[in-house]
């Protein structure tokens, strides 16, 4: 293979690994509750990530608890995406959860008190569209708890609210004097382990325990999403920052929810009714116009 070819085999292998993370939660969630399996899959890979952090950089008070607060919110994130995979089909669910672009940049619109472009305008309206017509399938891949699929709906759009929320919280605290000397791998470190450990406990009080030692296909699932889709995945999204420019691996990602809907197509014969299809496209349509408004601007301030 030429090493010409081998950029684009590692961003498209990431997309591919993350794309398949329902797949695997769908196997999970035959062994567990959607807490216990969240909890494990960001307990082993915060296991992994600590290992490699190998010491912590000591931090003022105020920022160590804006990372447990991204953890608390990356922990909302998975508890809630993974357990929406329950109520409705893995294509719609992987939709709603990549709409986390609309509400960040929302977010940036009504803070800095500054007018929306009309790329972003276009953006909000496409994206309501999008969202009401995939929404208005039923019954969609036979899911394990048929007749659900609102509040399948809300936790996957509770969950892309709480990626954001994730996203904001660590994007703000890497400001920091302090904080942005920190590598990659600490804040991750931070913000995986306060995210399991939040995990643990509500799985704990919530009474979900892990699945049974001869549940091979649950385990495998776990596995799998920590190992494939977590750590392979996104570390392989981060290694092709150092090829392509953030707004193309931003762009990039928009392919996770087609291979899931591909992958469940085959594994679980889930079939897109026309209005839910015509509806993802808007979707993605959407969150494309987004990240292309809003990259720009952030590549360049970063290479200032």
């Amino acid at each position: 293979m030429s090493a010409r070819a081998m950029p684009y085999l590692v961003i498209g292998g990431a997309q591919v690994a993350i794309g398949a993370a329902p797949i695997f939660a769908r196997y999970a969630l035959g062994g567990a509750g959607p807490l216990a399996v969240s909890a494990l899959r960001l307990a082993l890979a915060a296991l992994v990530v600590v290992v490699i952090a190998r010491r912590f950089e000591r931090l003022p008070a105020r920022r160590e608890l804006a990372f447990a607060l991204a953890g608390i919110a990356l922990a909302a994130h998975f508890a809630t995406w993974i357990a929406s995979l329950s109520y409705v089909s893995v294509a719609i669910s992987t939709l709603l959860v990549t709409t986390t672009p609309l509400w960040t940049e929302t977010y940036d619109v009504i803070r800095e008190r500054r007018w929306p472009t009309r790329s972003f305008v276009a953006a909000l309206i496409l994206g309501i569209a999008g969202v009401a017509l995939v929404v208005q399938q039923r019954g969609a891949g036979h899911p394990p708890v048929p007749g659900h699929e609102l509040v399948g709906e809300a936790l996957a759009l509770a969950g892309s609210i709480a990626i954001g929320v994730y996203l904001l919280i660590v994007r703000d605290a890497a400001k920091d004097a302090r904080c942005s000397r920190l590598a990659t791998r600490q804040i991750v470190a931070r913000t995986y382990g306060w995210a399991a450990l939040s995990l643990v406990v509500a799985a704990a009080i919530s009474h979900e325990a892990p699945p049974a030692a001869s549940n091979l296909p649950a385990w495998g699932g776990i596995l799998a999403m920590a190992l494939i889709s977590q750590l392979l995945g996104h570390t392989a999204l981060n290694a092709s920052l150092a090829t392509f420019s953030p707004s193309v691996v931003a762009l990039s990602t928009l392919c996770e929810p087609v291979v899931a809907t591909v992958l469940a197509g085959f594994i679980f014969h889930e079939a897109l009714g026309p209005a839910t299809a015509a509806g993802g496209a808007l979707v993605l349509v959407a969150v494309a116009l987004t990240l292309r408004a809003a990259q720009p601007a952030r590549e360049q301030s970063a290479s200032l």
